[in-house]
């Protein structure tokens, strides 16, 4: 399996994510009450998989493979990839804060936690269609066969170091809860999330 095979699957599990917090903003913006711990643990789901699995691998792995093999870091596709990456952390900070304080009783904080929400959702949708249909492609013409090899060993240590946060497989459990809660039906039946190699 290629390393942004890898990736790939990994987004589908984000965007599984991106539909309950949807749908979760959605029941917000209706006046509806949603468990304020949905947002906490969403807020944790970005943090340790999609942060710590995903971006991680992205960032510390195949990124600087692409690098190694001429693609420039700062500007171009990389350096946009990075710039929303630190945007998708800003506002997963400002989410489990804002959450926090609608767990802790201030109903004015449903609002910005609809905003956060939606917006962590808008970034990464437009953000995985970038990586999937134009970073990845390019990943695949740079890396030769022992740049696989050594991204897949390399992907296999961040995801050694991130197992004490959790399994990845708990992770997925996880958003299959949250998108539970949700009513969100699963669709068509799931490849499974696939190891580091």
């Amino acid at each position: 399996m290629l390393a942004t095979e890898i990736l790939s699957s990994e987004h589908r599990v984000i965007e599984r994510m991106i539909e309950a917090l949807t749908s979760a903003a959605e029941r917000l913006d209706a006046g509806e009450a949603v468990r304020p711990g949905f947002f906490i643990e969403a807020a944790r789901f970005i943090r340790n998989f999609a942060d710590g699995y995903h971006h991680r691998k992205e960032e510390g792995v195949l990124f600087e493979a692409m690098a190694n093999n001429g693609m420039p870091v700062d500007n171009g596709p990389i350096g946009m990839m990075l710039y929303e990456h630190e945007r998708a952390r800003e506002i997963t900070a400002g989410l489990h804060e804002a959450a926090t304080r609608l767990a802790a009783g201030e109903g004015t904080a449903a609002e910005l936690v609809a905003d956060l929400a939606r917006a962590y959702g808008e970034l990464l949708t437009h953000h995985i269609y970038k990586e999937d249909n134009i970073l990845f492609p390019m990943a695949a013409h740079v890396l030769l066969p022992a740049d696989q090899d050594a991204v897949l060993e390399q992907f296999a240590r961040v995801e050694g170091e991130q197992a004490s946060t959790g399994s990845k497989d708990s992770y997925v459990e996880l958003v299959t809860a949250l998108c539970g809660e949700m009513g969100i039906v699963p669709g068509a039946a799931r490849a499974p999330l696939p190891a580091h190699c």
